[in-house]
């Protein structure tokens, strides 16, 4: 059956788990079936006796999802444990207080008497859906947010239809705030209808209980099939959304189209704070987005809590005819609807705030919605913008079964905003870590594929930069980029098209010689995070001379081309993408001590570098005010550089009269010239990719040195030939 989910409990694998690893096993398989929940939403519980560890007695303990999980990645440390009875004494608490009811001080108040609650001194904190499993007499619970349950429950004729599709088993209730209220409103209705099996929340989600896990879990499987099965029998097919109104250039247009205007409107959206973005262009989007009834749905905005925290009140949808073609005009329409979001996103917190709200955040939509081209949606990172994606593709689908069940309804705007300027959204807001240094920004790193450009990449992506790993060697770039994924992890949200479904990292193949590849390579990285920050180039050549210290011409011309053209020809169209942005972005150089240092027997590669020295100030000149340039100059970097291979360093211990055997492994070798270039220097020690990473860093961040730009840094451990007089 279309849209319904499947059952992938294996007995085999839960007889194995003790009481609560049974509960995060049951989690993990609702949370990683989207026909079940979205990306951190829905909470899962189990009571389960429990020895308490002061008293050596058995208790009952809740263990249920804290905040701020996911169910597809939740670990046992997701879950918070509270005692049942200190639990259910809150509410002697709650009900004794004059003013209660939803929205009242009592009901926020609930929440931070969880962590009185709290059981072993579990450390994860409460969900302010704890009640909710809490007050419900069965043993286990599932809260989810399926498409086709909320498609019920943002139905018109909601209430009527759940009875229709359920019967008693499944009872109907009105919108309301998720809190300590709502708890106690399901444990009535477990009261009232002791053989009901579950609840549809209004506007919100589904709820459901059964006294044993593995038959749980499969009422939460038949019940939302049972949804989506009332919501195919009413599909509309091609008249869903009313049918088509515009048509969708090809693939290939489209992305050309993407490409067109990604960064600039990055540069839009992003006017009092950086933001990621990710493509969805699929057919399911297609079809919304080209719909006639696309401008109505979009303006009436989400209606699930889950989804508007993350897509906002509402999207920016276009009015741009594709079969035009036209950018300038898609821009122009853009500009306008930009303008006019901000102004109503204005209007509806002036029109609905309360006197302790929170200030009004970034006014600027996170889903763009745009004829023929499919969705762009934004966040503070890659992880975030795939969230907010997959929170409107559920939003999308959501309106699809509701309209065929009898229409959509939205949230009343005020519950909207007491949802998303809600003080205790606040206060999580405020708990989070402090952003990193180059957390919001895209850097590219030209030769992340060794030495000391994959120790570049790996530094930035330490400071929360998004990093795209550029090589040659397109495999040795992916390498890196797997390498950055598994460190970080690959982030929450499955959405996005193509490589804009990707994480923290991607690995291109790019030969910066050539024009047409760098454009590419930079397209790729556009599409896949909607912009670029920063590059860092540390891509270069050097070419062994013969015994006189000759090489041939065309080494010669190779070797400028990689360590000059190349970098003014990445330097050239990156700025292209700059300029379009108008944001701050920065451009950081490798070139060499060598620049500075004439010596015999490497004529082509020192000229080279004296030329890049020299293309650092100009292009600083040729880029200002918007992109700082600046450039690393190493010296005899050997751990891990690609311009050392074996017969070079053993042509170099040769040159410098050093003892070695050809029987001795790579690093050997490497390590015995890197001791001896070391004594060369003042400060006596090797240099490291590390170091010249560490400077690439320091140079990027526009925290540390904001106004420097045109100056070429010297990362040599001292080499007195090489100081500037």
């Amino acid at each position: 059956m279309k849209n319904s989910p499947k059952n992938r409990w294996q007995d085999s694998v839960a007889k194995t788990l003790d009481p609560v690893a049974r509960l995060v096993y049951r989690s993990n398989l609702i949370g990683e079936d989207p026909t079940l929940t979205n990306t951190g939403g829905g909470n899962t519980s189990s009571k389960i006796m429990e020895k308490d560890p002061l008293t050596g007695s058995e208790t009952e303990v809740l263990w249920v999802k804290g905040s701020g999980g996911d169910l597809r990645t939740a670990k046992r440390d997701g879950f918070s444990s509270l005692y049942m009875e200190k639990l259910k004494g809150l509410q002697k608490n709650y009900l004794g207080s004059k003013a209660k009811g939803p929205k009242s001080q009592i009901e926020d108040d609930m929440v931070g008497a969880y962590a009185h609650c709290t059981f072993n001194l579990n450390p994860r904190p409460s969900s302010i859906d704890t009640p909710l499993h809490g007050f419900v007499p069965a043993r286990h619970v599932d809260h989810t947010h399926p498409n086709a349950a909320i498609s019920l429950a943002a139905c018109a004729k909601g209430k009527e239809l759940t009875k229709e599709i359920y019967g008693d088993e499944v009872i109907w209730t009105d919108w309301q705030r998720p809190g300590f209220d709502l708890g106690l409103i399901l444990e009535k209705l477990c009261k009232d209808h002791p053989k009901a099996k579950g609840a549809i929340m209004g506007q919100h989600g589904l709820i459901n209980w059964h006294e044993d896990d593995k038959k749980c879990y499969e009422l939460t499987l038949e019940l939302v099939g049972r949804a989506a099965e009332a919501i195919e029998k009413k599909d509309r097919g091609d008249k869903t959304f009313a049918g088509e109104k515009y048509k969708s250039p090809s693939e290939k247009e489209r992305k050309a189209l993407w490409l067109s205007i990604l960064p600039w409107l990055r540069g839009k959206v992003s006017a009092q704070q950086r933001m990621i973005g990710t493509v969805q262009e699929d057919a399911t989007i297609l079809r919304f987005v080209n719909s006639k009834d696309a401008p109505r749905l979009a303006e009436m905005g989400t209606s699930c809590p889950d989804h508007f925290l993350r897509t906002k009140i509402k999207p920016l949808y276009v009015p741009w005819d594709p079969a035009t073609g036209d950018v300038a005009k898609l821009r122009g329409l853009l500009e306008e609807g930009l303008e006019a979001y901000r102004a109503d996103y204005k209007k509806y917190y002036e029109k609905c705030k309360r006197k302790d709200s929170p200030a009004m955040r970034d006014p600027n939509p996170t889903v763009v919605l745009i004829p023929g081209l499919g969705m762009v949606a934004w966040g503070k990172s890659k992880s975030e913008s795939r969230v907010t994606a997959e929170f409107y593709n559920c939003a999308v689908e959501v309106m699809r079964g509701a309209e065929a069940l009898g229409g959509y309804i939205n949230l009343p705007q005020q519950e909207a905003f007491d949802i998303e300027y809600w003080q205790l959204e606040e206060a999580k807001l405020k708990r989070m870590p402090a952003e990193q240094e180059l957390a919001r920004q895209v850097i590219a790193v030209v030769g992340a594929g060794s030495g000391i450009g994959k120790e570049t990449a790996h530094r930035l992506a330490k400071e929360g930069a998004s990093i795209v790993c550029v090589d040659l060697n397109e495999k040795s770039a992916q390498e890196t980029s797997a390498e950055l994924v598994k460190k970080l992890g690959d982030g929450i949200g499955v959405a996005g098209t193509g490589i804009s479904g990707c994480g923290p990292a991607i690995g291109l193949g790019a030969n910066i010689v050539d024009r047409k590849s760098v454009a590419e390579m930079l397209g790729e990285a556009v599409y896949a995070y909607g912009g670029i920050d920063g590059v860092v180039v540390t891509a270069g050549i050097f070419v062994a001379p013969d015994l006189e210290g000759r090489i041939p011409d065309e080494k010669w011309a190779q070797t400028f081309a990689i360590n000059v053209t190349g970098s003014y020809v990445v330097a050239d169209e990156v700025n292209k993408i700059f300029k379009a942005q108008g944001l701050p972005a920065s451009l950081v150089l490798t070139t060499s001590v060598n620049a500075v240092v004439a010596k015999k027997g490497s004529l082509a590669y020192d000229t080279s570098k004296a030329a890049a020295n020299h293309l650092v100030r100009e292009l600083a000149i040729e880029l200002s005010p918007l992109v700082r340039v600046n450039a690393v100059a190493p010296a005899t970097v050997v751990q891990g550089s690609a311009m050392f291979p074996r017969d070079r360093v053993m042509a170099s211990l040769a040159k410098y009269k050093i003892p070695f055997s050809e029987k001795e492994g790579d690093e050997e070798l490497r390590t015995r010239l890197a001791e001896f270039y070391a004594k060369r220097t003042l400060t006596q020690s090797p240099i490291t990719p590390a170091d010249q990473a560490e400077a690439a860093f320091l140079l990027l961040s526009a925290k540390r040195f904001p106004r420097t730009t045109g100056q070429v840094i010297h990362v040599d451990g001292g080499l007195a030939d090489g100081f500037l007089r």
